[in-house]
């Protein structure tokens, strides 16, 4: 098997995941680390990152020489060597409330295999007890809802605080999995809320949508889309390219992270702002010079 990167968790509440709470939905802790994913080739361990095949030479954070001395993981693909571990090497990024005891560890949060060179995923528990059987860690469901609400779903942000520090809070989120679902252009697909962008955008008491009656679309998409974590993460993202890159980060690269996260704004989010107000006319030159504005109003000891 060749490396296969795993697919996009698309934001609850969009084009891509309408109607995914119609039927049996697993709920499951979103953790802030690096992605990652195992496999055999050829009877050799192999690993990726997000995007790369990684090597001893090119390791990410140090995933790969963990991987390959855990003599569980190797009795695993020995018996399905026709299996992939899909899950979160956990090293700091952007949320710091992880238990100290919790880094440096890989958590399976989804296994597949292939059927006819189909990629197929495992429900949860079918591959719950395989990899107990190997002693290998996982992310736990933390609840299981038929036909939820979308406040239901929502709600259930309150119950991760798994390997959270005590007292420190709730997880940076939950993924939505339907394993019957597929969406409207035929595509398995999770859902995802994010604790932290869920509080901006829901709770805010103050902002141009309310106080001024009549805005801008270029404000209403960066009050509601390019917010302080959206702007984390994504230079989260960066960082860990340019380590990789061997690359310093620095004022240097700051025509880089602009054009980057304005990239990824657009990428993930147009389609849903689109949808959202209403085919709108939309000043992009405009809009990139407020995504830039709340960029340095986020990080502004880079400027």
């Amino acid at each position: 098997m060749k490396f296969d990167k795993y697919q996009h968790v698309e934001k609850l509440q969009t084009d891509e995941t309408d109607g995914i709470e119609c039927g049996e939905v697993f709920v499951f802790p979103k953790i802030d680390g690096t992605n990652a994913s195992l496999w055999c080739e050829d009877g050799v361990l192999q690993a990726g990152s997000r995007k790369r095949h990684l090597s001893l030479d090119a390791d990410n954070a140090g995933f790969l020489l963990w991987a390959s001395e855990q003599q569980n993981i190797k009795e695993f693909f020995i018996l399905n060597p026709n299996h992939r571990l899909y899950g979160e090497w956990l090293v700091t990024h952007t949320f710091k409330n992880y238990r100290e005891d919790a880094k440096r560890k890989f958590y399976v949060f989804d296994v597949c295999y292939y059927k006819d060179e189909e990629k197929k995923y495992m429900a949860y528990f079918k591959y719950q007890h395989l990899l107990e059987d190997f002693g290998i860690d996982y992310i736990p469901s933390i609840c299981i809802f038929e036909n939820p609400s979308i406040d239901q779903m929502y709600a259930s942000l309150e119950k991760n605080n798994f390997l959270v520090i005590d007292g420190a809070g709730n997880g940076e989120g939950v993924v939505l999995k339907n394993y019957d679902y597929k969406n409207k252009y035929g595509r398995q697909t999770w859902a995802k809320i994010i604790t932290s962008e869920f509080k901006e955008r829901h709770f805010k008491v103050m902002g141009p949508a309310i106080i001024k009656g009549k805005t801008e679309y270029e404000d209403r998409i960066v009050e509601d889309y390019c917010t302080t974590a959206f702007v984390l993460k994504e230079l989260d993202k960066i960082k860990a390219i340019l380590k990789e890159e061997d690359k310093p980060f620095g004022s240097k690269e700051i025509p880089r992270i602009l054009g980057s996260i304005y990239h990824e704004l657009i990428k993930e989010e147009s389609w849903n702002f689109v949808k959202k107000y209403k085919f709108p006319i939309i000043d992009f030159k405009l809009l990139n010079r407020k995504v830039t504005h709340k960029i340095k109003l986020t990080i502004p000891e880079l400027f």
